[in-house]
């Protein structure tokens, strides 16, 4: 490795580090994952699909950029390059640069986004689990390892039985149709390999998108294709977190990046606008955003947009707000999953500076640190509105990105596709107690 490599290393480390112990709605907060444990091969492999959360696999890109935010970015590249993660968003000038090349651009006429001019963006390893176990190139930034590696060690085997459906987690699945349709085609030609029907599997955000997914399919079709639906910490009524993301940014503790340089990027991601709370769920009168001059609920999201100046945003919610909010169930056996027990901000609570400063304090209810229980309980709702069983089970303890590597987690995916359904109701991660009762 060069000494241009080393550095690129160095600060690729540094960043792990700052984020490992920060609670974020940024998905990389494993540095080195933990391996899994061995564990006793399993004769019964069901094919299984991961579709991984925000921000959650690679992206790479190619420019020819008329014109450059500053001298030092590169105008042209010949070959792909990775752009998440992009070392160069860790330094002073860099993150403008990556900025420029990672961002949207949203057209209100025709109410689609856009890459940035001369930038091409790509998903690498669609089907393949390699993007979304490391999104680095240095094997650094672990996410789904540690889950892929069980499955392995059960018997799966990467990239055949058990595989990666990645995405760009930029643009919500109202501008993705083309992922949709291979998401179809992988899971029918699992199928059609194995001769058994398909598990899906989300974290996160990326559980919205298997439910629109199947929200789009023929009930006949998810009979015969699809087995079930794992559901890890998913937002079904939205993350109050994306208000202040929006508001203020978050860099969640990377001090080489401000909150307002980071806030540029994330303001122009369609999917931030999907993730918003739910108007309609939410009790109307909740506050998510107080400041002295006024307090936003769901009601005030065009007013939001309006006072933090990103009228743009208010067009991107209402291209999204109708893809997933009114919660249609799957039509699927769901196993439903997320942490709880910990203090999760509901209530941003700002002084005069807003919103161009962090917030000087919060209201806090039960979550799993990053999503309030509320929000990720609401799949108990489909359990009387479907024919098909939903199970839910809460991890009391477990931090919202821990859901991916925790080995209670794992173990009950594993029970799960080993045909054992009878899934506990409650999980203390704390002190390995187990609850089952009656109900839901």
């Amino acid at each position: 490795m060069g000494s241009a490599g080393h550095l690129s290393l160095v600060l690729l480390l540094a960043f792990l580090l700052g984020l490992h112990h920060s609670s974020g709605f940024w998905i990389v907060n494993v540095v080195f994952p933990p391996p899994a444990k061995p564990k006793v091969p399993s004769n019964s492999t069901p094919p299984i699909i991961i579709v991984p959360g925000n921000l959650g696999n690679r992206l790479e890109a190619k420019i020819d950029k008329p014109s450059l935010v500053h001298w030092l970015c590169y105008k042209k590249t010949e070959k792909w390059f990775p752009l998440w993660i992009d070392l160069n968003m860790f330094i002073p000038i860099g993150v403008d640069c990556w900025i420029d090349n990672i961002r949207l651009a949203y057209n209100r006429t025709t109410r689609r986004s856009s890459n940035s001019p001369g930038v091409q963006v790509r998903v690498p390893g669609f089907g393949q689990t390699y993007s979304i176990e490391y999104l680095d190139y240095n094997r650094l930034a672990g996410y789904f390892y540690t889950m892929v590696e069980h499955l392995v060690n059960v018997g799966y085997i990467r990239n055949e039985t058990v595989r990666g459906a990645p995405y760009d987690w930029r643009v919500a699945p109202n501008e993705n149709a083309e992922y949709l349709a291979k998401l179809q085609n992988l899971v029918e030609e699992m199928y059609n390999q194995y001769q058994e029907p398909v598990y899906l599997l989300g974290h996160s955000m990326g559980c919205h998108y298997v439910l629109y997914f199947l929200n789009q399919q023929p009930q006949a079709w998810k009979d015969k294709y699809i087995r079930g639906f794992i559901s890890l910490g998913a937002p079904w009524g939205g993350a109050v977190k994306v208000l202040r993301v929006l508001a203020s940014g978050v860099n969640d503790g990377l001090s080489m990046i401000s909150n307002l340089k980071i806030r540029e990027e994330q303001r122009m991601v369609t999917t931030n606008a999907w993730m918003l709370p739910v108007e309609g769920i939410w009790p109307s009168d909740h506050v998510f955003i107080s400041t002295p001059n006024f307090n936003y609920t769901t009601k005030d999201y065009q007013r939001f947009f309006k006072d933090i100046d990103n009228e743009e945003g208010w067009y991107m919610l209402e291209d999204t707000k109708n893809l997933t909010s009114d919660l249609h169930p799957p039509g699927v056996e769901v196993w439903c999953m997320y942490g709880m027990g910990l203090p999760t901000a509901v209530t941003n609570i700002y002084d005069e500076v807003f919103p161009n400063g962090d917030p000087v304090d919060f209201v806090y209810a039960d979550g799993d640190g990053t999503v309030d229980t509320f929000s990720m309980s609401l799949c108990k709702r489909w359990v009387e509105k479907q024919e098909k069983p939903v199970h839910i089970t809460e991890f009391r303890g477990l931090f919202h990105l821990d859901m991916v590597f925790h080995e209670k987690v794992l173990n009950q995916i594993q029970d799960i596709l080993e045909g054992k359904s009878d899934t506990p109701t409650e999980v203390d991660v704390r002190t390995d107690t187990e609850y089952r009762r009656s109900g839901v």
